[in-house]
Order: C-alpha cells, then sequence, then structure tokens
C-alpha cells in the first residue's frame, strides 16, 4: 500500500463557526484572542495541515452523502439510488429540486464546510502570531489557504452569497456575520489560491520517493483555481492556469480509462499520472480500517440483507435510464462507468472482475438498475480487508477529486470561448483518444474537427458529460452554461434552483444576522 499520512492530533471544535474579507497574504488580522502562542514551536502548523486533511477524509460534507446530494445526484445522469426508503427525503430534495431550509444532510453540508473554514482560519492564525515564514511554513501555510479557498468555492457555488470571516475565533459571536457578496467570497478565493499556488512545492517527492501521496500541490491550487473562473466565464485565466498545470509536466493521462478507479492490493490507480488531488483512504496492517472513508462505501452495490453476497455498500448516486439511454454504446467509458444489474460486469479490460451481478428486482435481487462504478469495490479487497457482506466495505477507495482530464476539457472550452478552434479541438481529442483505446476511429469516438464555436461548444459539453458521469461535474456544468432549466425543467428544476436555500438552523443561530437566499 502506498505511504500514509498519519493524522496526528485532535483538533479543537468551534461551535456553529459562521464565518469579512483579507486574503491569505495578509494571514490574518486579529492576535490571538484568549491565549498568548510563545510556547508553540513552527511545527504546530504541520500537525494543523495534516488535520485539514484528515477533515477531508472524515467528514460527510466533504466525503460522503451531503456532497453526493449537492454536487451529483442533483444533475440528471444521478440519482440517490439505494433502496426506496432509504433516506427517501432525498428524492424529494435533491431530484425534484423541493429543497428544504432544514435536514440532516443540508445542514451537515453548511457545518462542515465552515468548520474546515474555521480550522484553515486557526493554523492561519498561528502563523501570524508566531512569524513563522520558514520553508516548511510557507507550505503549510499554503495547504490552508487551499482548504479555505476550496470550501469557499464550495459554499459559493451552492448558496451564492454567504459569510466569510478571515481570523480564528473561540467565541461563537464573534463569528456571526452577514453574507458577504459572492463576489467578496470569489475575491478571497482567488487571494487564497495565488498563496498558495506561490507556496506549495511541484510535488513532495524526496529522493525519488513520493514522501506524502495526496498532499496538495501547486497544481492543485492552479486546477481549483482554474474552476474557480471556468464558474465566472473568465476564459483568460482559465487558459493561463490550466496551461501552468500543463507545461509543469507532473501530470498526463492514465493510458487506460478503467486504471483511473482501481482500488486494489497493489495500490493500482491510486495517486495516478492523472490524479492532480484526491482524497487518500489507506488501511493499516493485514487489511485493517486505519484511514478509511465513507466515500467508496456509500456508493457500492446494496443489496437487502447482511448476509447476501452482494450487499457491498449503501448503493447511492446510481446512474439513471436518461445517462444509460443518451450515451452511445460504442463509447468504452459507458461500460466502465455503468455496472448493470444482471450482467457481467464486464472483466478486467472494462473495470470489472468477471463477475456477474444479481438481477434487478424484488426480494434477493438489486434495488437499482445500475450502479456507479467509478467506485466498484475489488473482491480481493473485500476479501483481504473483511469487509464482506456488510454494506461496509469499500473505505479504503480513493476520491479523485482533481483529475488532468478536466486541465484539458477546461482548456478545451476556454479556447473555444476565445475564437481558438485549432486548441480546443486538439485537447477535445486527447480526452476522445484516450477513451477509445485500440478500437477503431472510424467508428468508436472518432476525430471532432473544428468547424464553427457553436458545434465545438457543443462536443465539449457531450464530452464532459461521457467523462466526468457520475463524478459530480454536471449540475453545476448545467447552471453555468445556462442550461439547467431546458435539461433538468422536467425535474422540476426552476431557475432560483441554481442556489439551495441557507439552513435555517445557521440563520436561527445568527440571530436573524443571517438572512435567507431570494425566492425561498
Amino acid at each position: 500500500m502506498k505511504h500514509r499520512i498519519k493524522y496526528l492530533f485532535g483538533i479543537l471544535l468551534v461551535a456553529a463557526p459562521i464565518l469579512a474579507i483579507t486574503g491569505c497574504k495578509k494571514f490574518l488580522d486579529r492576535k490571538p484572542l484568549t491565549a498568548t502562542l510563545d510556547d508553540i514551536s513552527g511545527g504546530v502548523l504541520e500537525v494543523q495541515s495534516l488535520g485539514l486533511y484528515n477533515t477531508l477524509r472524515t467528514y460527510a460534507g466533504f466525503s460522503s452523502l451531503p456532497w453526493i446530494d449537492f454536487n451529483s445526484i442533483r444533475d440528471d445522469d444521478a440519482q440517490k439510488g439505494s433502496s426506496s426508503t432509504d433516506g427517501a427525503e432525498i428524492n424529494t430534495e435533491f431530484e425534484t429540486f423541493q429543497y428544504t431550509k432544514d435536514d440532516w444532510a443540508t445542514n451537515t453540508f453548511w457545518n462542515d464546510h465552515y468548520y474546515m473554514i474555521n480550522l484553515a482560519n486557526k493554523e492561519l492564525h498561528y502563523a501570524d502570531s508566531l512569524k513563522l515564514k520558514d520553508a516548511n511554513s510557507l507550505r503549510n501555510i499554503g495547504e490552508a489557504c487551499f482548504f479555505r479557498a476550496y470550501s469557499y468555492f464550495e459554499l459559493v457555488k451552492a448558496y451564492g452569497d454567504i459569510p466569510l470571516v478571515n481570523f480564528y475565533y473561540t467565541n461563537a459571536k464573534d463569528g456571526v456575520k452577514p453574507k458577504s457578496p459572492a463576489a467578496t467570497i470569489y475575491a478571497l478565493i482567488d487571494s487564497d489560491l495565488n498563496v498558495a499556488a506561490q507556496n506549495l512545492p511541484q510535488d513532495w517527492v524526496e529522493n525519488g520517493v513520493n514522501k506524502y501521496p495526496g498532499r496538495v500541490t501547486k497544481g492543485s491550487a492552479n486546477t481549483l483555481w482554474a474552476q474557480t473562473y471556468l464558474m465566472r466565464s473568465n476564459w483568460s485565466r482559465v487558459i493561463a492556469l490550466t496551461r501552468q498545470v500543463m507545461t509543469s509536466s507532473e501530470y498526463s493521462l492514465t493510458p487506460n480509462f478503467y486504471d483511473i478507479w482501481k482500488d486494489g492490493l497493489n495500490g493500482a490507480g491510486k495517486n495516478g499520472p492523472e490524479s492532480i488531488f484526491e482524497m487518500q483512504c489507506n488501511l493499516g496492517p493485514n487489511g485493517t480500517n486505519q484511514n478509511g472513508t465513507a466515500w467508496g462505501t456509500s456508493q457500492n452495490v446494496r443489496q437487502g440483507g447482511a448476509s447476501l453476497d452482494w450487499n457491498l455498500g449503501w448503493g447511492w448516486n446510481t446512474p439513471t435510464d436518461k445517462l444509460v439511454a443518451d450515451w452511445d454504446n460504442s463509447d468504452p467509458r459507458k461500460s466502465m462507468t455503468v455496472l448493470f444489474s444482471g450482467q457481467s460486469d464486464g472483466g478486467p479490460t472494462a473495470g470489472g472482475y468477471g463477475a456477474i451481478l444479481p438481477p434487478y428486482g424484488p426480494g434477493t435481487s438489486l434495488d437499482q438498475k445500475y450502479w456507479n462504478k467509478k467506485v466498484y469495490s475489488d473482491p480481493a479487497m473485500r476479501q483481504y480487508t473483511g469487509q464482506i457482506k456488510s454494506a461496509g466495505g469499500a473505505d479504503w477507495i480513493n476520491h479523485r477529486i482533481l483529475r488532468y482530464a478536466d486541465v484539458l476539457l477546461m482548456l478545451a472550452e476556454a479556447s473555444n470561448e476565445t475564437g481558438d478552434g485549432a486548441t480546443a479541438e486538439n485537447m477535445l481529442m486527447q480526452i476522445r483518444t484516450r477513451a477509445r483505446g485500440s478500437a477503431d476511429s472510424t467508428t468508436v469516438l472518432p476525430h471532432i474537427a473544428y468547424t464553427t464555436q457553436a458545434q465545438m461548444r457543443t462536443a465539449i459539453k457531450n464530452e464532459r458529460r461521457w467523462e466526468f458521469a457520475m463524478e459530480g461535474y454536471r449540475f453545476y456544468d448545467l447552471v453555468r452554461w445556462g442550461d439547467a432549466v431546458s435539461v433538468l425543467g422536467s425535474l422540476g428544476y426552476q431557475t432560483r434552483n441554481a442556489l439551495y436555500p441557507i439552513p435555517q438552523q445557521a440563520i436561527d443561530l445568527s440571530g436573524g444576522v443571517l438572512v435567507q437566499n431570494p425566492n425561498y
């Protein structure tokens, strides 16, 4: 197994942090609130940084069902899945766009992201108070800025205007702030990611060995930054940032698409050449669950009854009939993304293991027609870990958060929108060529030559759909393209549904300082 990041400490919980603005380059404006830090050495920043990864891995708003609800099942290609009685309220909220202001998933998503923000603020608070500017501390500062930016980006996409604060505090009243405009949130994100890109390393390799697989890098910061500019249709910045990632020569497309998703005994697939940032889920000695998450478990095949052979997980985030019907069978990615009940898993060349799934139907059969194959658990790993027939097996599967394919397709889209059709075509065809593999290029994912901007725009939209199916990109793609009403309207989507209502719990805790989003 790959080298594990060791999580060294427990982090102080701060009650309901509801986080006004300056960027990471100023670090924090406030000095210690209740105590001095004279007795703390610079090593505390390393501990704080590793704790941020632990929070990403263990808090459900980042690693499990609430993240899936907000990012995946609101689109037309994914649905809640599982059984009809499991989390039935999610169907109404996220699949038919009857949003609620108060339930466990929405409250968790909000709270966990603000918790991460306050942890990042805490680390930056220590760095500023101790005046730490050595190389290691600057890298840690870069990590804190990355995670704060990542958290705010997820929140601003989901809610629009939100509270923002740039200091750590221990008195919850100090954190009560009104909403700041989305433009202000993005200004902080830009400042944070600028600091992260300046201070993070190109890699964590020492003496030819990647000492810390999964730690964020300069490429991670620039890729996330490009995503934020893509959301704002700032094409020139997308082009500049994606080209920086490409010219770093740190990343490349994984030759076989299905290898991206492998999580076998030898770690194949994890932290591969395409990986820019992924959540690390690792095993301890003899397959014990040391640093696992619910990411893979929450999405693996579900079969009613704890003793049944295919009861591999909770079964959320499953493909829809529409995705399967719209997707050309000749695209090899389809059989590497969709796992069909009652059929073979396709074997090794399609990301499978030579197994045949039970049929879809009542009784001991499966509750859904299709499953997300990008988190399909390896039977050898199930045996090794003992996570068999438990609906808890797959805790070792990494979440691929940023990958190189997105860099290429972001550059394709931005180039097309600025009139550079040749680059758009080139980037698009790199993705299609990898997906085609050794198949006949005249019939399988054939070459798409640039003819018009509108024609290439449609091709790029389609390619993003197939390349990133079930990964949580499509809903926000549809929103930023202005296509959400036409694509999702039949499911109940209205223009107001681009933003989710702010949790009533947060409004109540603020004493009315925080106000609800318009139209809710």
